[in-house]
Order: structure tokens, then sequence, then C-alpha cells
């Protein structure tokens, strides 16, 4: 047991060189290439977390790029609307003038109308009369100028009262 505890000068520089010749060939062979591939997997976790940061700075904006043309278009809707409510109500306006002067209008002909037909009937209740006057004038001038003595009085009478200077 004492060997173990207390090694040889010889096994110590043997085992000290197989060390040191192992160590250099794990260095000038496998150290750069595994340096080098966690170099790699280490430039490929940044690109991959940049990446990531980049999609997430994407999606943010691209989050408020929806929200802004959600508001947008909230916007344009309500602007949307309140023009057509206001061309409703205009519409509904211009129809409300035009039903009113056609009333009017057609209220003012069927004035024009009763009136021209008061007129003509006036009219013709006037030739009438005058129609009937003279009958009746005809008839009572006939009935009391029938003698001819009577006809040379009526006419004597006018003469009388014609001046003839």
């Amino acid at each position: 047991m004492d060997g173990l505890l207390s090694p040889e000068p010889g096994l110590v520089i043997w085992s000290g060189l197989t060390f040191l010749i192992l160590f250099l060939l794990l260095r000038k062979f496998a150290w750069r290439p595994i340096l080098g591939a966690i170099k790699e997997r280490e430039d490929k976790i940044e690109s991959a977390l940049a990446s990531a940061e980049e999609a997430k700075a994407e999606y943010r904006k691209v989050q408020e790029a929806k929200a802004q043309m959600a508001a947008e278009a909230r916007q344009e809707r309500d602007s949307l609307l309140k023009e057509a409510r206001l061309t409703k109500e205009a519409i509904i306006e211009e129809a409300r003038k035009t039903a009113k002067e056609e009333a009017d209008k057609i209220l003012a002909d069927a004035k024009a109308q009763i009136n021209k037909e008061k007129a003509d009937a006036i009219v013709d209740l006037k030739q009438q009369v005058a129609k009937l006057s003279v009958d009746i004038a005809g008839k009572i001038l006939s009935q009391t100028l029938q003698t001819d003595s009577q006809q040379e009085k009526l006419i004597e009478k006018y003469l009388n009262e014609s001046n003839f200077n």
C-alpha cells in the first residue's frame, strides 16, 4: 500500500510526459475544432436570439399597425355613417320640400281652375240673363206694340226726344 501513495519518479515522469504529449496532441488536433464548434454553436444561438428579438419587434409593429388600421377603419366607418345620416336627412328634407312645392302647385292650379270656372260660369250666367232679358223684353214689346197706333206713338216719342242739331 505504500507503493500507491508514494509514486516512483520514473512513473511520474512518464505519466507527466504522456500527459504533456496527449495535451499537445489534443490542443493541436482536437482543441481548435472543439472550440470552433462551440464558437459556431454560440454564434448560431446569438443569431437565433437576434432573430427572435427581430421577430418580436416585427410582431409588435404588426400589432401596432393592426390596431392603427382598426382605429382608422372605425373612424372611416363612423365618418361614412355620419355622411349617410346627413345624406338621408338631406334627401328627406328635399322630398318634403318637393312634396310641399308640388302640393302648393296643385293647390294653386286648383284655385286657378276654380276661379276660371267661376268666371266662365259668371260670363255664361250673364249671357243667359242677357239673352233671357232680351227675350222677355222682346215678348213684352211685341205684346205692347202690337197695334199700329201704339207703334206710331212710340216712334214719335223717340223722335221728339232726339236732337238732330
